[in-house]
């Protein structure tokens, strides 16, 4: 257990979200030591339940649970996807008898600081949704974050189309002002996992068919909610990109990053995140040049590729190995 990476987690709790934290379950490198729930893909209220989902699947109780935000600081009231990660976020699972009560809606975002201090300098932060609550944090305990070991990031869309407009990627575009507080205010260079990458971590309905049988003959019922959750993301991917081979799993392929940093190349460059309101609100902007001299923005980490099949191999083993606590 000492030996595993200590990870806070900031999730919107949609469904690639979802398959992330069960890959950290069965997991032998990661332990999540705490989440913090906000608004993204689901609004807050229905990523806090989601968070009671599964911790009433998995019977981990234990975790601290955090309240993040309930909108961007765009000041637009947040829009959500049901056609991508279904009503509920848990694609066409209904979370039944899963209800909070008004003192469940946390409002507790200061415990942050208590889980840095406690886990300074081996605490990872792992964000998979909007930025809007880990841009605050900077905002509000700048000393603090300098403890944080290393940032992951999910977001941004360099080289390739954005996923909500031709030009942005949807964590960006949710919110790019949080987005460029980050970037600027980071206290050392953030791993960003873009679509770049993360539209080729792709998971075949094949692949997912094999899992399931697995689960079905280990009577694991945390493991059967993956498919369900899987097919209905394939069935979104499937209409929007018709020649797509499977579901492109982004924030599964984020946290594998985290748990293998060695096994993801990142270059180094200078980026932002445009506000401007128009066509490029949202975009992500890296100084790519060969020359010497670039513009003056602050540098940072951006994936630009992976072994597709280590990637394969890995997750699979780790999702077949049983729960690791």
């Amino acid at each position: 257990m000492s030996g595993k990476k200590k990870v806070l987690i900031i999730s919107d709790f949609g469904i690639d979200d979802i398959v992330a934290v069960l890959y950290a379950y069965y997991s032998e490198e990661i332990e999540i030591v705490g989440i913090v729930s906000d608004y993204g893909n689901v609004s807050k209220r229905d990523a806090l339940r989601n968070v009671k989902f599964l911790q009433n699947l998995t019977g981990i109780t234990d975790i601290p649970v955090i309240g993040g935000a309930v909108s961007a600081l765009t000041g637009h009231p947040p829009v959500f996807y049901p056609e991508v990660h279904g009503l509920e976020g848990l694609g066409p699972i209904i979370p039944e008898n899963i209800e909070l009560n008004e003192d469940e809606i946390s409002e507790n975002f200061f415990e942050i600081n208590g889980l840095i201090e406690k886990y300074a300098g081996e605490l990872y932060i792992y964000s998979a949704g909007r930025l809007t609550s880990l841009a605050t944090a900077f905002v509000l305990y700048p000393e603090t974050m300098k403890k944080v070991k290393e940032f992951y990031v999910m977001g941004g869309a360099f080289h390739v189309p954005g996923n909500v407009t031709p030009v942005a990627e949807a964590n960006f575009y949710g919110d790019p002002y949080a987005a460029n507080l980050l970037i600027q205010l980071a206290p050392k260079k953030v791993h960003f996992l873009p679509l770049d990458v993360t539209m080729f971590a792709i998971i075949t309905p094949a692949m997912i068919n094999q899992l399931h049988e697995y689960y079905k003959k280990k009577g694991d019922k945390v493991g059967q909610i993956i498919k369900p959750m899987v097919d209905y993301y394939y069935s979104f991917y499937k209409k929007t990109y018709p020649d797509i081979s499977g579901s492109p799993l982004h924030d599964l392929l984020a946290l594998w990053a985290l748990a293998n940093g060695d096994k993801v190349d990142f270059i180094e460059a200078p980026i932002r995140v445009a506000v401007n309101t128009g066509c490029t609100f949202g975009q992500s902007i890296g100084d790519f040049r060969k020359s010497e001299e670039k513009v003056n923005w602050r540098i940072h980490k951006i994936a630009k590729q992976f072994n597709y099949q280590q990637f394969i191999r890995e997750v699979f083993s780790t999702l077949q190995s049983g729960p690791s606590r």
